[in-house]
């Protein structure tokens, strides 16, 4: 086999994210069109239920901002260690596992390579991202097994 030609990597951009990009290249062909791919949830989606409206999100927005400009910086610092253009590191907003089927088939992507923990309980084998990853995908998956550093 000589490689995939068209790969999205996504990242949570974790100390882990090198081992799925190092694991990326490993299966790519040797010009291959690697895409970089980050996906941030929105903070009313993530704490909806958790905390309560009102007060206590006034400057909600000022603070998913910042977030916003932080993530972006370690994307392209990951991007640039591993020389991905700039142009093909994306940063979406949005369910993850949507946006990553959404991101695939819409720039034909032969392959996703995205990290998983395992989990306990009902998502044994793998995480909730990438369970839902792979059993909505047209492509190829690669799940790559990550651990965490005790």
């Amino acid at each position: 086999m000589s490689g995939y030609n068209k790969i999205v990597v996504a990242i949570d951009l974790s100390s882990e994210s090198a081992i799925i990009m190092k694991r990326a290249l490993a299966v790519a062909a040797a010009h291959s069109d690697i895409h970089l791919l980050y996906i941030q949830e929105p903070m009313d989606s993530v704490y909806m239920g958790v905390v309560p409206y009102g007060p206590v999100f006034v400057g909600m927005d000022e603070v998913e901002e910042n977030l916003r400009a932080e993530l972006k910086q370690k994307l392209d610092d990951i991007g640039e260690e591993f020389n991905v253009p700039p142009e093909s590191r994306h940063f979406l907003s949005g369910t993850p596992a949507r946006e990553i089927h959404r991101f695939a088939d819409e720039n034909g992507m032969e392959l996703i390579v995205l990290g998983t923990h395992g989990q306990k309980g009902v998502q044994l084998l793998l995480g909730a991202t990438a369970n839902s990853v792979l059993h909505g995908a047209d492509c190829d998956v690669l799940a790559v097994r990550v651990y965490d550093a005790e």
